[in-house]
């Protein structure tokens, strides 16, 4: 288990994926601290996407984890392409699949885990959980995972389609259609 601490800079808001693949190569000369600056910068993207496979809020902590460890193993295998996540959310993709293998679940929990963590979320309302898990509920797995990737991560939808190895209709197709379904739940809300 690693113990992070808080970096000394924050990443910039420009430039976000050189600040990350510096990180990458400190962590490959062994640098902590830039380790740490990467889970702070990344954490939140890792976390939701692993959940999206996981649907098990455990499951996707453990994942969490174990990205970061082998990151902190496999940083001198990174090839500087310009895009870092896709390499952080290739790792996450691995770990989260072989975690459901060794589970022996093919097919993902229902969203039970996802409710428990939206109840530990203090700065969500009651009424803001509601909407969040209908939203997320109404979303098929491929939808749940591209917008995932998008909002999260930011993820512009053509290194989405590389990502997910879908053609890039595909990926715009699933995601309006998201957002449609998305847009349609919150319009009969307010209707109510």
């Amino acid at each position: 288990m690693f113990l992070f601490s808080i970096p000394e800079e924050p990443a910039p808001q420009h430039g976000q994926a050189k600040y990350l693949e510096n990180c990458i190569f400190r962590i490959s000369e062994g640098d902590k601290e830039a380790l740490a600056g990467l889970y702070e910068s990344t954490h939140t993207a890792v976390y939701g996407f692993a959940l999206s496979l996981c649907k098990n809020m455990h499951d996707a902590e453990d994942v969490l984890q174990d990205v970061f460890v082998q990151i902190w193993n496999a940083a001198g295998q990174y090839t500087a392409a310009g895009k870092p996540m896709a390499w952080i959310f290739t790792i996450t993709r691995n770990l989260s699949l072989q975690c459901l293998r060794q589970k022996g679940r093919l097919v993902p929990l229902p969203s039970e885990e996802l409710q428990e963590h939206l109840e530990e979320s203090p700065q969500l309302t009651s009424e803001d959980r509601i909407v969040l898990e209908a939203l997320l509920d109404s979303l098929q797995d491929d939808e749940r995972q591209i917008v995932v990737l998008h909002a999260l991560s930011g993820m512009k939808h053509r290194e989405i389609a590389s990502f997910l190895q879908l053609p890039l209709p595909t990926v715009l197709s699933k995601y309006r259609r998201a957002i449609k379904k998305l847009g349609n739940i919150v319009k009969e809300a307010d209707s109510l």
